[in-house]
């Protein structure tokens, strides 16, 4: 958990500093056009398209984006057929690595995630090779500034929360995949404030990694997180001793 937790809070203070740029956008729209593939374009009636509608406020996309991008999901206007992918694979010290991805060639994907992987000391596995390390649950990150604990706490357990905890500056809630929904809901109906929310894999356990190897493993996390096809990164590592 507090591998995964790192993680979360480093990718959401890089996100940030990133907003402005096109690949950013590039995901959540991709995200979008799947999720209302697959769901249909009313958010009322699809979970996933409205965690993706959130994803995509929370960088700032314009609404006419959001709404363009469910129409090509729901076949209103020609776009690129994008499927998900899962790749897993190890990276230095052992660090277990879950990638989930949206992309338009299959191919082309594997071999730049593959060539990733080898170039910075690690190696992708087979399916399954590491997916049974986690679990999946949903993670929302609400900053700390945004709301009092006891207050968080009575509306995010009350919608079916699983459990909360004050992790980098934020509240951490973590839920059941099922449950999920109803607590982003919640919140969102609180006018909570929402850094992130999305279902991801948790690392069971963990493995602590400090120095030089810690540069390392943050260095090729980052650049797998760069990849534009790689929607969600998942990695059972605690990475002490970095300046952030």
């Amino acid at each position: 958990m507090a591998g995964h937790s790192k993680w979360a809070n480093i990718k959401h203070r890089k996100g940030a500093q990133d907003a402005k740029r096109a690949k950013v956008f590039t995901r959540v729209v991709r995200e979008i056009a799947v999720a209302a593939k697959e769901g249909g374009g009313d958010p009322d009636s699809n979970p996933r398209l409205r965690t993706a509608i959130l994803a995509a406020r929370s960088v700032n996309l314009p609404k006419d984006k959001i709404e363009r991008a469910i129409k090509k999901g729901t076949g209103g206007l020609d776009g690129a057929n994008y499927e998900s992918v899962v790749y897993e694979g190890y990276g230095p010290a052992g660090v277990a690595i879950y990638l989930e991805l949206l992309t338009d060639n299959r191919n082309r994907t594997a071999g730049e995630i593959r060539n990733l992987f080898s170039k910075h000391g690690g190696e992708l596995g087979a399916p399954n090779s590491v997916a049974w390390m986690f679990d999946r649950k949903g993670l929302i990150l609400v900053p700390e500034a945004a709301t009092e604990e006891d207050s968080l706490m009575e509306v995010a357990i009350e919608a079916g929360a699983d459990d909360i905890q004050n992790v980098d500056q934020h509240f951490e809630i973590t839920t059941t995949p099922e449950a999920f929904a109803a607590v982003r809901d919640a919140l969102e109906k609180g006018g909570i404030e929402m850094a992130s929310a999305e279902v991801v894999m948790i690392p069971q356990n963990t493995v602590i990694v400090e120095g030089k190897k810690a540069e390392t493993v943050m260095r090729m996390l980052e650049v797998l997180d760069d990849h534009d096809d790689v929607q969600r990164l998942s990695a059972n590592c605690e990475i002490r001793g970095l300046e952030e």
